[in-house]
This record gives C-alpha cells, sequence and structure tokens, in this order.
C-alpha cells in the first residue's frame, strides 16, 4: 500500500513510521541495480505532468510467483483539477530512468456526481514485469518518503 495510510490486512507500500529515524547499519551486497536519484521515479496521468497525490498500491501475486497485480488507487487526484486543460487521460504511465511502464485499464469513481477516486491495474505475467515494478515503486517509495508493509498476520 502506497500511502499515508496503513491498511492493515494488505501488503504494500505505505510511509514509514519511524521517518528521519536513523537508518540502521546493513552490510553491502551487489545487486543488479544501478544508483538511481530518487526523484527519478514518477506517475503520469498525462506524459509529461506528474501526479502530485501520493496513491494507496495493493499488490498481489500468484502463489507460484509467475504473475500478479498490482492495484493502484489515487484518491482525489490533481488531475480531477486539470484533465479539462490538458484533454483525455489515456492511461497511468509509469516513468524513471529505466523507462516507461503504461496500462490503460484506469477506472473514475465518482459520489454524487462528483469524481472522488481514480483505481489503475497492472497485470504482470512475468517475474521480469514483476521486478521491473518492484525497481519501479522501490525509486517512487524513496522519493516520496514510503516503506513497504507486509500482509498483517492473523
Amino acid at each position: 500500500m502506497l500511502s499515508s495510510r496503513t491498511a492493515p490486512s494488505a501488503a504494500g507500500f505505505a510511509r514509514s513510521r519511524t521517518a528521519g529515524a536513523p537508518l540502521a547499519r546493513r552490510p553491502i551486497v551487489a545487486a543488479p541495480r544501478s544508483n538511481v536519484a530518487c526523484d527519478a521515479a514518477a506517475m503520469q496521468f498525462f506524459r509529461g505532468v506528474n501526479e502530485s497525490n501520493v496513491p494507496d498500491v495493493q499488490l498481489m501475486r500468484s502463489r507460484t510467483g509467475t504473475s500478479g497485480s498490482a492495484r493502484i488507487i489515487f484518491d482525489n487526484p490533481s488531475l480531477f483539477q486539470a484533465s479539462s486543460e490538458m484533454g483525455e487521460i489515456t492511461g497511468l504511465y509509469l516513468v524513471d530512468d529505466e523507462g516507461e511502464m503504461q496500462t490503460t485499464d484506469v477506472k473514475a469513481k465518482f459520489v454524487n456526481g462528483r469524481p472522488s477516486s481514480i483505481e489503475a491495474r497492472m497485470n504482470f505475467r512475468t517475474q521480469f514485469e514483476w521486478d521491473r515494478f518492484i525497481r519501479f515503486m522501490d525509486r517512487y517509495a524513496e522519493a516520496n518518503g514510503l516503506g513497504f508493509e507486509g500482509p498483517a498476520k492473523k
């Protein structure tokens, strides 16, 4: 879940509860990931215009790990104020230094005739697609002061 709110039952990204606390020292491990500036990751509904609202992100993965999906929910995104000036929403674009990922599965929710939220869904059919999304979310989380919160234990 990627949000300032934390849901106890969902796995995902959430704001760190110990923001500003010193990090524990960990051994340095070589990884096949390049050093990327934190501001390199952004979510966009219009190409070139970053969405300032931080969404909730819910991750689901198959038991075998071969497929998965992400549900990205924006409550009152800034695009509602700018959409008439910018044109039509054609999808959600996840942009970072590695490139761009895109989904066209985007739905708006209306309450009392007014737009209240937008939900985008991304499906991953291979391990590579899943790993690529997780690398993006690591960068996005770092840029927005977020952390990962695993599923609640019963």
